[in-house]
């Protein structure tokens, strides 16, 4: 399986919602797939931490990470326009 076949089928797999044998399939590509795994895992824990509507506070240092990521992402795209 390649990891685009995967990531197409996540949300089905993170819902339950696959056959038996495309399951299998999938769980064996994250046995050997690293990305898979992680983009699995943190999407999991993602849904997770929306569903317990919990508010976790970011370090300032991550923070202002992601914040200057955001900004240089959302000007690189307005200039492309």
């Amino acid at each position: 399986m390649k990891c685009s076949k995967f990531l197409s089928e996540l949300n089905d797999f993170l819902d339950g919602s696959l056959d038996s044998s495309l399951k299998a399939e999938l769980e064996e590509h994250l046995t050997w797939c690293h990305n898979c795994h992680v983009v699995c895992n943190t999407t999991k824990k993602t849904i997770e931490i929306y569903r317990e509507n919990q508010v976790y506070e970011l370090p300032d240092t991550l923070r202002v990470k992601l914040q200057t990521a955001i900004i240089t992402k959302c000007k690189s795209s307005k200039s492309k326009d």
